[in-house]
């Protein structure tokens, strides 16, 4: 008998939440955000043991963004974060949202304002541009607030569209540890 990859999918989804892990693959858009924080909002109901959030995106709109950091921040467990391959945009202030963040040795971040694409009349797209630069300064901010770093600093990083490597990510105070090797992934805290 063979078996779908919706069947795999839905199987290894099924096996990661036993293990209190969710994960964020690909672009972190509404549909995903929405996802990914029922996961973590019944994983918090469900035991008191802390959560992983793995994390290989490119990012996504703020407000998807947005909806994670605040679900993190209000669970009443841990939510620990892995990031490996890419973690771009918004995804970058998921990541330094966590309590605990590892990332894998060759992890890519990049610091950069998401890109906005909208059609409107021209006067919804002054206030449709408003509503944005007030959701792209929480965005700096937060990523100040939980990197130490200025906001000026992490605006000019956004605005250069900056990449960091695992190390440059650690400096920066994005992840707080780099796994070089097995040990690290299981101790998680």
């Amino acid at each position: 008998m063979s078996v779908s990859g919706k069947e795999w999918g839905d199987w290894l989804e099924g096996y990661l939440f036993d293990r209190r892990i969710a994960v964020v693959r690909g672009p972190l858009d509404d549909l995903c955000a929405t996802r990914v924080a029922t996961q973590l909002m019944t994983l918090d109901a469900t035991g008191d043991e802390p959560v992983t959030l793995q994390i290989d995106s490119e990012g996504g709109p703020l407000t998807a963004g947005f909806t994670l950091i605040d679900v993190i921040d209000s669970l009443g467990v841990p939510v620990n974060v892995l990031c490996m391959g890419r973690v771009e945009g918004v995804a970058v202030a998921v990541a330094a949202a966590a309590s605990h963040r590892l990332a894998l040795a060759h992890t890519q971040f990049r610091l950069s304002d998401p890109c906005l694409s909208f059609e409107a009349s021209a006067s919804e797209a002054a206030r449709i541009a408003e509503r944005e630069l007030g959701l792209l300064a929480r965005y700096h901010e937060c990523l100040s607030t939980r990197t130490g770093r200025s906001v000026e600093e992490v605006e000019r990083w956004c605005a250069e569209r900056r990449f960091l490597d695992a190390a440059e990510a650690k400096a920066a105070g994005i992840v707080d540890e780099i796994s070089h090797g097995k040990a690290p992934l299981r101790r998680v805290r």
